[in-house]
């Protein structure tokens, strides 16, 4: 029943606050919102503490898989929702806060939605909550009624919607390769019967799914949503969509991916993911070089992590997938938190207009530093440790083509972005446009835990953390 509530209490919260409209009741949201992260994770940690897998009806189960993308989710929401206050607090004194009710009703939503994607294994229930993400979003992209904005959410709508739809239609063709074998669409009863389903079926279903998930989780060719979105919605809610939406799709496609594991068709399906991902290091490599906005910047390099993970699946580096999931989802997170700092104080998302970040602006200077460092896989931060075991890995397993792909792209990434990253820290101290207010604690507070995380993780990776990450992705079978 946990699980179920994880679901269930975000989603009235939600409601609630929808009753909550006038100016002088934003207090009252805010509690709403904070109140909803810190039930989300108090609940998920009893989960974990239990350690049951709470089956009810509606096929509502967590695995260690799900609860690990689970708790992700919940500890990266609580760091927004304290994150908020302060920048809507700032940014009101701007005069760009139009719908400000609707913030918190659609950020408990999208929590609820996400919530569902990570404690069910059944298929049709997890297509339903990465189509409630796409409901829940859209309004907070087009959060600030700007013309960018109406147009980054219509083309989130649309994009997306068809990748779902391509989605639900993989779906049924995975129940006619389970035709006469099971009508239990749940990914366990699949998995069991897997040698009994019709493999051509199943291959088509595994394209069909991945090109719809793909297309939410930012994945080439289908990735053009994404930069528009990030680049538009409050940096809030960029933090939630890059360090926690695109981690559901992809929690879709490993589902499935069990499957065809299950079936004998692992060579098959880690070919179709190599090709993706290597697609998605490529479009991110072309984009991120001469990039002229920061946020669009950072948008482009979830393209790139994502490719990563898709191409760390499909060559075989195992449990390393998760912790790279991890270490990308802190740091995204974290620069796009600080991104918003940037915006409120230089009020330009423009790359040539920030410069002396660190003179300026020092808080969000040095985390722009440690963030971007962690983000281009450079020593001693976490996200250099997982590329490297991808690496490893990789050419252990004979993909020596694609490692060096792998290789030439990150190098042409790693150019690129630290070449920007550095001009807009370095520099002298540059006149604020209008009056400068000073940096509220919550928002600085969240940023410098996950600064910590990054740097932590790439110095001691904990035993049990390993053990953990080992136990969730054997799940989906093959190598460990």
């Amino acid at each position: 029943m946990i699980a179920l509530a994880l679901v269930i209490t975000p989603l009235l919260l939600g409601l609630l606050a929808l009753f909550f409209r006038k100016e002088g009741q934003r207090p009252v949201r805010r509690a709403i919102l904070l109140s909803g992260a810190l039930l989300h994770l108090a609940g998920v940690a009893a989960l974990a503490v239990s350690q049951k897998s709470g089956n009810v009806n509606f096929q509502v189960a967590v695995d260690p898989l799900g609860l690990f993308f689970l708790g992700l989710t919940s500890l990266l929401f609580l760091l927004v929702a304290v994150y908020s206050r302060g920048y809507f607090e700032h940014e009101r004194g701007l005069a760009r806060d139009p719908v400000s009710h609707l913030f918190v009703p659609c950020m408990l939503f999208f929590l609820g939605a996400m919530s569902l994607t990570m404690v069910t294994t059944h298929l049709a229930l997890l297509w339903v909550g990465i189509e409630g993400t796409t409901l829940a979003t859209a309004p907070l992209i087009y959060y600030h009624h700007q013309r960018t904005a109406l147009e980054a959410a219509w083309k989130y709508l649309l994009i997306c919607s068809v990748g779902i739809a391509l989605a639900l239609l993989g779906l049924f063709v995975l129940a006619a390769a389970a035709r006469g074998v099971s009508d239990d669409l749940s990914v366990p009863a699949l998995a069991a019967r897997a040698r009994l389903l019709d493999p051509r079926w199943l291959r088509i279903g595994f394209i069909l799914i991945l090109v719809g998930f793909g297309t939410k989780m930012g994945l080439a060719p289908l990735h053009n949503w994404l930069p528009d979105a990030h680049s538009e919605a409050p940096s809030p809610v960029s933090a939630l969509l890059s360090g926690a939406l695109l981690n559901c799709a992809f929690l879709g496609i490993l589902r499935v991916y069990q499957i065809c594991v299950a079936a004998g068709l692992a060579a098959f399906a880690g070919k179709l993911l190599v090709i993706m991902g290597i697609a998605s290091l490529a479009v991110a490599a072309i984009f991120i070089t001469g990039q002229k906005e920061y946020k669009r910047l950072l948008a482009y390099s979830s393209i790139e992590h994502m490719g990563i993970l898709s191409l760390s699946v499909g060559c075989g580096a195992g449990w390393v997938t998760l912790l790279h999931t991890l270490n990308h989802s802190l740091a995204k997170t974290m620069l796009f938190l600080v991104s918003g700092q940037i915006l409120l104080t230089y009020r330009t998302k423009h790359i040539s207009e920030v410069r002396g970040l660190l003179r300026t602006l020092p808080p969000a200077g040095f985390l722009m530093l440690i963030g971007g460092l962690a983000l281009l896989g450079s020593p001693p931060f976490s996200l250099f440790l997982s590329e490297f075991l991808i690496l490893r890995a990789g050419w252990a397993e004979g993909h020596i083509a694609a490692m060096c792909f792998y290789l030439i792209f990150l190098g042409v990434i790693f150019v690129s972005m630290s070449r920007i990253i550095l001009r807009m820290a370095q520099g002298e101290k540059r006149p604020l446009p209008g009056q400068s207010k000073p940096l509220r604690p919550t928002m600085l507070w969240p940023c410098y835990c996950l600064a910590a995380g990054v740097l932590v993780l790439g110095i001691y990776l904990p035993s049990e953390l390993v053990h953990y990450l080992k136990s969730a992705f054997m799940i989906l079978g093959g190598k460990v």
